[in-house]
């Protein structure tokens, strides 16, 4: 069983490597390369949900807010410091923030320590409202000074200016961070509630993002985050480079852009390689066994002693800092951040599908699946409109329905996703890879 079981994994990958490899030599190295540098953070990202569900059965639809705390990550890593803004009202905006913490802080420390009754409930009436009242007029005033400086091209205070590849770790705090508050909370909750809950907080961070412009510029959006890669054109300005590029017989401008991507491939390759050489060795341990009796039998691992939201807890962060990272290194990949572009359908239902298609519980099942489900998500719509125009050749070009076809092509990657999603329900069930 087990040998079949690999034998079929390779074919799928040997598969897809075939996939990839077709779009280089059919369309273009640059395309193949781009697509498989998206391919490899998304297969990150799915490693970050088949922890959560494939591990602990815990039904997380907040991809994107992770994701997007990821980006974040990137600017305020990687974005030098805006020294008029901070001038103007940064230490106002940390000193309102700070004020913001301790009102919480307070308000907690008071219903804990004081007794049921009349005095707590003022105490937290004057602790919460005084608290709101306070930190409001420090923060907006602050966050008025800072988003006027400038505010066509900075308006925001810019980050600490280090190398970007150290947001891809600050990434998976960020995000590790916002799950473990929104796990004290939501964790205790059915599965259901759980979802609507991580896809309401989801939503949330997506909102700070594209309303605070004193912390990532909103949606004016973030360009130029440095690279951890060479750029095209100093490399076409370089010696060595033009040599090689000479020696292989490649332009330079083309071999440039395929020589970063490389670059990138590399970098992600390492991370991606790392992650699962992790989770392979936690899904083997005698911690990864806890967690699937958890899985399968909540109750039964309950009455063994297991502390079970603990442990849901403890996977839940593991899980969100995979996909945090994977959503700093999106946004050194893309050299911005852009809030409007974290989209559900994006970062939640195709990286679902990619676990649920790849085989969910099986760590190389969701990067089998991001690979593929990426691949087609890119593919589906060239290769459905060359299709649909051979389909419809034979038609009048004024006819109503080869118009209609034509211009619904853009809707073949819904389409398609649906249709593997249900192919891969029906016949197997457990995945393309399923879980050993």
């Amino acid at each position: 069983m087990t040998r079949s079981l690999d034998t079929r994994a390779i074919l799928m990958f040997v598969l897809v490597a075939v996939l990839f490899a077709g779009t280089g030599f059919v369309q273009s190295w640059n395309i193949a390369l781009g697509i498989f540098n998206m391919g490899l953070i998304s297969a990150i990202m799915a490693l970050g949900v088949n922890m959560q569900w494939g591990y602990a059965g815990l039904f997380n639809v907040g991809v994107m807010g992770f994701a997007a705390l990821g980006g974040l990550a990137a600017v305020l890593v990687a974005m030098p410091p805006q020294a008029d803004a901070w001038a103007e009202g940064g230490v106002q905006v940390l000193l309102g923030l700070v004020l913001g913490a301790a009102t919480i802080v307070l308000a907690i420390l008071a219903w804990s320590k004081l007794p049921p009754g009349r005095l707590r409930l003022a105490a937290m009436i004057v602790i919460l409202i005084g608290g709101f009242f306070l930190f409001r007029s420090v923060f907006d005033a602050g966050v008025e000074a800072v988003e006027a400086v400038n505010p066509s091209a900075a308006g925001y205070l810019g980050g600490l200016g280090l190398p970007v590849i150290l947001a891809w770790p600050v990434g998976g705090l960020l995000a590790a961070g916002a799950a473990w508050i929104i796990g004290k909370t939501a964790l205790g909750l059915r599965s259901d509630y759980l979802a609507i809950a991580t896809l309401g907080i989801a939503e949330i961070i997506i909102a700070v993002l594209k309303n605070e412009d004193w912390l990532a510029r909103g949606v004016k959006n973030v360009s130029g985050i440095p690279r951890p890669v060479p750029y095209e054109v100093n490399l076409q300005r370089t010696d060595w480079f033009l040599d090689l590029s000479g020696q292989i017989g490649v332009s330079p401008v083309i071999f440039s852009s395929i020589f970063v991507k490389l670059c990138y491939a590399t970098l992600f390759i390492v991370v991606l390689l790392l992650l699962i050489w992790l989770s392979e060795k936690a899904w083997n341990s005698p911690w990864g066994r806890m967690m699937r009796a958890i899985r399968d039998n909540e109750v039964s691992a309950s009455a063994m002693g297991k502390d079970v939201k603990a442990r849901h807890l403890q996977v839940f962060v593991l899980g969100s800092a995979v996909i945090g990272m994977a959503g700093a290194m999106m946004t050194t990949l893309d050299s911005q951040l852009v809030p409007s572009t974290y989209q559900p359908l994006r970062f939640t239902f195709l990286i679902w599908v990619m676990v649920i298609v790849g085989g969910s519980g099986n760590n190389w099942g969701a990067v089998l699946g991001g690979f593929l489900i990426w691949w087609l998500w890119i593919q589906v719509e060239p290769i459905g409109g060359l299709v649909m125009d051979a389909a419809t050749s034979g038609m009048s070009p004024e006819s109503w329905l080869r118009i209609h076809l034509l211009d619904s092509v853009a809707y073949m990657r819904l389409m398609t996703m649906g249709v593997i999603l249900l192919l891969v329900l029906r016949f197997s069930p457990r995945g393309l890879i399923p879980e050993k």
